[in-house]
């Protein structure tokens, strides 16, 4: 079947397998590995990606099925060289040891932050419940995310 997609930005039509899961397409035919395959069940969060502005995890949807979507991944979220404000936070605070659920926490924090620019630490652990990390204890991800939001409230004050 043929898909026709915009991912970060670029469109794209491939011809697809019908059930194709859409992680797997935007790794192994999009060549964007930056979105992780982790359980494949929905546990575990590491596929987490924008599909028309919201963060779904890609492996609970085939990709016939985001035929005419708008897709973000996370190699979509730097611009002009710059980092994303979350994709900085996770570095400036230790957001991540391994890495592997990164990509998957940074798009679900960008999506809180979308509905809720000032979230609590209790709040940004609920938004959070979906991704798993299995290094960090989570601490750090809080504080990347509050520095994102810190960040993202500041430069749309100025």
């Amino acid at each position: 079947m043929r898909v026709n997609l915009t991912i970060n930005g670029q469109k794209r039509e491939d011809e697809v397998e019908p059930r194709m899961l859409l992680v797997h397409y935007l790794r192994d035919v999009a060549q964007l590995t930056g979105t992780h395959v982790g359980c494949e069940t929905s546990m575990c969060g590491a596929c987490t990606i924008h599909l028309n502005g919201e963060a779904v995890k890609s492996c609970t949807i085939l990709a016939v099925q985001a035929d005419g979507a708008e897709i973000t991944t996370i190699e979509g979220l730097a611009k002009d060289g710059q980092l994303h404000p979350m994709q900085e936070g996770f570095w400036e605070e230790h957001g991540l040891q391994c890495g592997y659920c990164t990509p998957g926490m940074i798009m679900s924090s960008i999506h809180l932050l979308k509905h809720n620019p000032n979230p609590t630490d209790d709040e940004i652990r609920v938004a959070l419940e979906g991704n798993l990390c299995r290094c960090t204890g989570y601490q750090h991800i809080i504080k990347a995310v509050q520095h994102a939001a810190n960040k993202m409230r500041t430069s749309k004050a100025a």
